[in-house]
């Protein structure tokens, strides 16, 4: 029988090593120090430390190295070594960095290497036997800086990207993809849109400029229709809180390295990274009955969590943000029925934005947990039933859930198929035993509530991301921050007209503009396009004479003329999408 094909993480790997030995041909001396070539989603990168900088413009030339090498048809071949050979080899070699890691092997592992012509590499394996089974189906993305081991204190290296398919058909499809997603990139749009921006002042705080505010603020009054519909009151909570506070909630022990702190008459406080210690101390303030449960706290308050300098990432990975975070304070009988209501509502919610695909997860306890394990296997329980009873298609996420509980994630595609985990829901009866909450039931016992944690679009600000990369910065009219510019064909001739159009709209709610730069027709179409305006409103002889606008979409090249009493009902029905779905 012929030998089965490589796996595509195996061609990847190998590809990983083609790579650092076209590398390492091209500037042999001093030779370049290979840290790690790991294998990732779609491809592999490798880190590399040497004299000279790499740029995105070296990447053509390792590439056809790369190439060269396949045709050379080198052989691969797995070496088993001692500890003693292994770091005398790599040392001699001035790999010290391969020296480190074989150092971190733990004694009597196995030492393994791959060799392909000149070039030897520490590495478990598999890989292909030979280099010319890699297809010629890989492509350099770019260079970057990686930390040695993630260690931010420590030395900073070189890291080529890349990506390896089984053939050459798939690797451009991917290509394409990775095209649309640059294009789409929401860092780019809300940089050409003028939404947000970043300074140094304020490292990974995003400073949302007028558009990009109004896109935010629209979120939360979204969001703040469906608490009307769902039973949700909102509540405002301090922003900085006794280190105590912590301690009782145990994030001081568990969450203190992402916390920032701050000393003030001689106590320490910290600013809340999380809003669910401030509602157990409002819910404590009075005396509940189960008539008063369920009691539903939402909050829109500044949430402020250290993120490591290379994790944080445009909105979607920052160091300041606002969740539409809820907590809900009930029976544990009433659980089920609760959790039923609140996938209704995150349905509703993602359909209403245009993701679909929804998937949802149940992710278990963790190794690093509070509680005793009665609570976790009862919270545990008490969500798989409510998961089944909602007949919800669902997976298990063994250790992934909060240290004070278990929950549970719901996760949506947007355009481009990409997953995207939005919405969790987080059972725990850990914070009500650490604050001592009760409420009186029907037979007139003091009994202890459960809480659920729950957040819908989760950050704001990671939503807003998303979201203009699943729209491309097209947004629909409801939340556009810019809805229609209305654009005379002549200032002199059509001016006065245009500001009859504007007046119409502005009193109809229509957020609207008039583009009265004296420039030509095709040019303020073209900007306007590029600003991505849901309508352009066009006004000329004929309009005027007519009481009507050209009305033309973005993304289309066809001009409808309507009536302005026409155009203003076309706007006041897309204007309704701003209300949440009615359930069912």
């Amino acid at each position: 029988m012929p030998d089965a094909p490589p796996s595509l993480d195996t061609i990847r790997h190998s590809t990983a090593h083609l790579m650092a030995q076209a590398v390492a041909r091209l500037w042999p001396s001093p030779p370049p120090e290979f840290g790690a070539g790991p294998v990732v989603p779609d491809g592999f990168h490798y880190d590399v430390r040497m004299p000279r900088r790499l740029t995105d413009a070296d990447l053509g030339a390792v590439e056809e190295e790369m190439a060269s090498i396949v045709r050379e048809a080198l052989p691969v071949e797995r070496v088993v070594m001692g500890r003693e050979e292994a770091l005398a080899f790599f040392r001699d070699r001035g790999q010290l960095l391969k020296v480190e890691i074989i150092g971190s092997i733990p004694e009597g592992e196995e030492i393994t290497c791959y060799r392909q012509g000149e070039f030897t590499d520490l590495c478990r394996g598999p890989h292909v036997s030979n280099t010319r089974e890699l297809p010629l189906a890989f492509k350099l993305l770019h260079v970057t800086g990686a930390y040695w081991r993630g260690d931010e204190s420590g030395q900073m290296l070189q890291r080529i990207h890349g990506v390896g398919f089984g053939d050459r058909k798939a690797l451009k499809r991917h290509l394409a993809f990775l095209e649309e997603a640059r294009r789409r990139d929401h860092r780019r749009l809300g940089k050409e849109l003028g939404l947000f921006h970043f300074e140094d002042a304020a490292p990974a705080s995003p400073f949302f400029m007028p558009k990009g505010a109004f896109l935010y603020n629209s979120l939360v009054g979204f969001v703040r229709g469906l608490y009307r519909r769902y039973g949700y009151e909102e509540v405002v909570t301090p922003q900085i809180l006794d280190s105590d506070l912590w301690r009782t909630s145990g994030h001081y022990d568990h969450y203190r390295e992402n916390m920032y702190f701050s000393r003030i008459d001689g106590r320490e406080y910290a600013v809340k990274p999380m809003n669910c210690p401030c509602h157990m101390l409002m819910y404590k303030r009075h005396r509940y009955s189960y008539r008063d449960l369920p009691l539903r706290y939402a909050d829109f308050g500044r949430l402020h969590r250290y993120e490591r300098h290379g994790a944080v990432m445009g909105l979607t990975r920052v160091r300041t943000f606002c969740q539409d975070d809820a907590h809900v304070f009930l029976q544990p009988e009433r659980i089920q029925e609760e959790i039923g209501e609140l996938m209704e509502m995150f349905f509703l919610c993602y359909a209403h934005f245009g993701f679909g695909d929804v998937k949802v997860s149940l992710s278990t306890r963790p190794p690093e947990r509070a509680g005793d394990e009665r609570s976790w296997d009862a919270a545990e329980r008490a969500l798989r039933e409510a998961l089944e009873k909602s007949g919800r298609d669902h997976r298990v996420r063994e250790g992934e859930g909060a240290f004070y509980g278990p929950k549970i994630d719901v996760e949506v595609a947007d355009v481009l198929g990409r997953r995207l985990q939005l919405g969790t829901i987080q059972l725990d009866f850990l914070l009500p035993e650490r604050f001592d909450l009760r409420y009186t039931d029907s037979d007139g016992k003091e009994k202890r509530p459960v809480v659920i944690h729950r957040a819908l679009l989760g950050s704001i600000e990671r939503f807003l991301g998303l979201y203009i990369e699943h729209t491309g910065g097209a947004f629909p009219f409801w939340i556009a921050p810019e809805q229609v510019v209305v654009v005379p064909v002549s200032n002199d001739a059509h001016m006065g007209y245009a500001r009859e159009v504007l007046a119409r709209l502005e009193a109809a709610g229509v957020r609207a503009r008039i583009d009265g730069r004296d420039e030509s027709l095709g040019y303020k179409t073209r900007q306007i396009q590029k600003a991505k305006v849901p309508f352009m409103a066009v006004v000329g002889d004929r309009e005027k004479g007519s009481g009507g606008v050209g009305l033309r979409r973005y993304g289309e090249k066809r001009t409808e003329s309507l009536s302005l009493d026409g155009a203003l009902e076309l706007f006041a029905g897309l204007a309704r999408e701003a209300l949440p779905p009615g359930p069912g």
